[in-house]
Protein backbone atom coordinates (compact mmCIF):
# COMPACT_ATOMS: atom_id res chain seq x y z
CA UNK A 1 0.00 0.00 0.00
CA UNK A 2 0.77 3.72 -0.11
CA UNK A 3 1.05 4.22 3.43
CA UNK A 4 3.64 1.10 3.29
CA UNK A 5 6.22 3.04 0.60
CA UNK A 6 5.72 6.66 2.61
CA UNK A 7 6.58 4.99 5.85
CA UNK A 8 9.94 2.76 4.31
CA UNK A 9 10.98 6.47 2.58
CA UNK A 10 10.92 8.53 5.51
CA UNK A 11 13.79 9.49 7.85
CA UNK A 12 13.23 11.16 11.13
CA UNK A 13 15.37 13.25 13.61
CA UNK A 14 14.99 15.05 16.20
CA UNK A 15 16.97 17.72 17.82
CA UNK A 16 18.28 17.76 21.55
CA UNK A 17 16.81 20.43 23.07
CA UNK A 18 14.48 21.48 20.63
CA UNK A 19 10.86 20.50 20.22
CA UNK A 20 10.88 20.60 16.92
CA UNK A 21 10.40 17.49 14.68
CA UNK A 22 12.02 17.30 11.64
CA UNK A 23 10.65 14.94 8.79
CA UNK A 24 12.87 14.29 5.54
CA UNK A 25 11.69 12.55 2.65
CA UNK A 26 14.32 11.88 -0.35
CA UNK A 27 11.74 13.39 -2.84
CA UNK A 28 11.81 16.64 -0.51
CA UNK A 29 15.44 16.30 -0.33
CA UNK A 30 16.08 19.39 -2.97
CA UNK A 31 12.49 20.60 -3.02
CA UNK A 32 12.15 22.32 0.38
CA UNK A 33 9.84 21.16 2.72
CA UNK A 34 5.97 21.65 2.19
CA UNK A 35 5.93 23.01 5.91
CA UNK A 36 8.23 25.35 5.88
CA UNK A 37 11.02 23.65 8.35
CA UNK A 38 14.30 23.34 7.68
CA UNK A 39 15.38 20.10 6.11
CA UNK A 40 17.99 18.11 8.14
CA UNK A 41 19.22 14.71 7.16
CA UNK A 42 20.61 12.16 9.43
CA UNK A 43 24.21 12.82 8.52
CA UNK A 44 23.95 16.37 9.02
CA UNK A 45 21.94 15.75 12.74
CA UNK A 46 25.63 14.04 13.71
CA UNK A 47 27.18 16.96 12.08
CA UNK A 48 25.76 18.99 14.26
CA UNK A 49 27.26 17.09 17.26
CA UNK A 50 30.78 17.40 16.49
CA UNK A 51 32.54 19.04 19.54
CA UNK A 52 29.53 18.21 21.69
CA UNK A 53 28.81 15.35 24.27
CA UNK A 54 27.09 12.06 22.64
CA UNK A 55 25.54 9.05 24.31
CA UNK A 56 25.95 6.46 22.26
CA UNK A 57 24.07 3.06 22.35
CA UNK A 58 25.75 -0.15 20.82
CA UNK A 59 23.89 -3.64 19.78
CA UNK A 60 24.93 -5.85 22.81
CA UNK A 61 25.82 -4.73 26.75
CA UNK A 62 27.70 -1.33 25.89
CA UNK A 63 27.03 2.15 26.38
CA UNK A 64 29.69 5.66 25.96
CA UNK A 65 29.02 9.08 26.32
CA UNK A 66 32.03 10.85 25.23
CA UNK A 67 32.59 14.04 23.01
CA UNK A 68 31.77 13.68 19.49
CA UNK A 69 35.49 14.60 17.43
CA UNK A 70 34.63 13.06 14.05
CA UNK A 71 32.72 10.62 11.76
CA UNK A 72 32.53 9.13 8.47
CA UNK A 73 29.46 8.39 6.11
CA UNK A 74 29.36 4.61 7.98
CA UNK A 75 29.31 6.67 11.10
CA UNK A 76 32.27 5.18 12.28
CA UNK A 77 32.97 7.70 15.26
CA UNK A 78 36.04 9.19 17.04
CA UNK A 79 34.93 9.99 20.73
CA UNK A 80 37.36 11.70 23.28
CA UNK A 81 37.05 12.08 27.31
CA UNK A 82 34.91 8.63 27.63
CA UNK A 83 33.12 6.78 29.71
CA UNK A 84 32.09 3.29 28.53
CA UNK A 85 28.96 1.73 30.37
CA UNK A 86 28.86 -2.40 30.20
CA UNK A 87 26.00 -4.04 31.56
CA UNK A 88 26.26 -7.51 32.97
CA UNK A 89 23.86 -10.26 32.59
CA UNK A 90 22.96 -9.64 36.08
CA UNK A 91 22.04 -6.76 35.29
CA UNK A 92 25.07 -4.48 37.36
CA UNK A 93 26.66 -2.04 35.34
CA UNK A 94 30.39 -1.44 35.53
CA UNK A 95 32.14 1.88 34.06
CA UNK A 96 35.56 2.72 32.48
CA UNK A 97 37.56 5.54 31.78
CA UNK A 98 38.90 5.83 28.30
CA UNK A 99 40.85 8.73 27.05
CA UNK A 100 39.99 7.90 23.29
CA UNK A 101 37.90 5.68 21.16
CA UNK A 102 37.14 4.78 17.80
CA UNK A 103 33.40 3.20 17.72
CA UNK A 104 32.20 1.18 14.20
CA UNK A 105 29.23 2.29 13.25
CA UNK A 106 27.85 -0.82 12.09
CA UNK A 107 27.33 -1.29 16.17
CA UNK A 108 25.57 1.70 16.30
CA UNK A 109 21.92 1.29 18.06
CA UNK A 110 21.22 5.33 18.81
CA UNK A 111 22.91 8.37 19.29
CA UNK A 112 21.28 10.87 21.92
CA UNK A 113 23.35 14.17 21.85
CA UNK A 114 23.84 15.94 24.87
CA UNK A 115 22.53 12.60 26.82
CA UNK A 116 23.71 9.81 29.26
CA UNK A 117 22.60 6.90 30.43
CA UNK A 118 20.41 6.13 33.51
CA UNK A 119 22.47 5.65 36.72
Amino acid sequence: PETDHLLRDKFVASISGDSQLLVCTPDMADSGSSTGLPQLLPLELVGKCIGSKLWVILRGDREFVGTLKGFDDFVNMVLEDVTEYKTAPDGSRTTEQLEQILLNGNHVTMLVPGGSPPQ
